[in-house]
């Protein structure tokens, strides 16, 4: 049995998925990317702001699941540039207190959208 997670806080799908699944007591984010849930526009005018907007849409789906980031087990990061992995890197672990989760960050050649950074999670339900 699976529960679909959706929110009008987080940005809505831009094919057949959902924003999240939970199954199994755990919690399946799909890869977010930096399209503002308010004005549906893409932001990608600096690497800063996008990943504040990525992971800003993750906190919107983890409340609606009503969790938040110390339940994040594990994370995947897509990002077009590798050059940008220290600034992303300090960015994401200011969202988390310390509990941080297993993680691994890869290069790719292109992302949806033509974004810079991509960010999916799996988080536990208590």
């Amino acid at each position: 049995m699976k529960t679909i997670i959706n929110t009008k806080e987080a940005p809505q799908p831009i094919g057949p998925y959902n924003q999240a699944v939970i199954a199994g007591g755990f919690l399946f984010i799909s890869g977010q990317i930096a399209i503002d849930a308010a004005s549906g526009q893409l932001i990608t005018d600096n690497i800063t702001a996008e990943t504040h907007t990525v992971l800003r849409n993750i906190k919107a789906i983890l409340a609606e699941a009503g969790l938040t980031f110390d339940d994040i087990v594990k994370t995947t990061i897509f990002l077009s540039d590798m050059n940008n992995f220290s600034l992303i890197n300090d960015i994401y672990g200011s969202y988390f207190t310390g509990n941080f989760p297993a993680r691994e960050t890869v290069e790719v050649s292109v992302l949806p959208k033509n974004v810079n950074v991509e960010i999916s999670a799996i988080a536990v339900k208590p």
